[in-house]
């Protein structure tokens, strides 16, 4: 297991994105949206993990409800796994408190579920799954 990426909410992944550019000389890598979570997603590459800027593409996103309620800034933190079914039933037998019981389609064909917060210290985990 590694860290795939960190996620970070922002109003704007254009101008957040020039920001990273400038100051640590990322670049964008990938742009990618989720309809039915209503974000747009640009990743930026940082070693052999990722920057991911979030951007809420309608009112009822996720993203939008988070910027709402605390503004810009860090929204989770991604691990990457090999199986995200066998994770996923491992985490519900251990008793930890998930927001997806079963896998969903993330960015750049990738499959992802949530851990509830409550149960990482207030921290919002993902699980991410590499498709082909």
């Amino acid at each position: 297991m590694k860290i795939d990426h960190i996620g970070i909410a922002v109003k704007a992944v254009a101008e957040a994105a020039k920001v990273y550019e400038q100051a640590l000389g990322l670049r964008v890598s990938s742009v990618d949206q989720v309809e039915d979570q209503g974000v747009r997603v640009a990743m930026l590459n940082i070693g052999e993990s990722r920057l991911e800027l979030l951007e809420s593409t309608r009112p009822d996103s996720p993203i939008e409800k988070f910027i709402s309620k605390r503004g810009e800034g860090l929204h989770h933190i991604a691990v990457q796994v090999d199986n995200i079914e066998v994770m996923l039933t491992h985490l519900k037998a251990s008793g930890i408190r998930l927001i997806d019981q079963m896998p969903r389609k993330g960015a750049h064909n990738t499959r992802v579920a949530f851990i509830h917060p409550s149960v990482t210290h207030g921290v919002l985990v993902e699980l991410v799954e590499h498709g082909d």
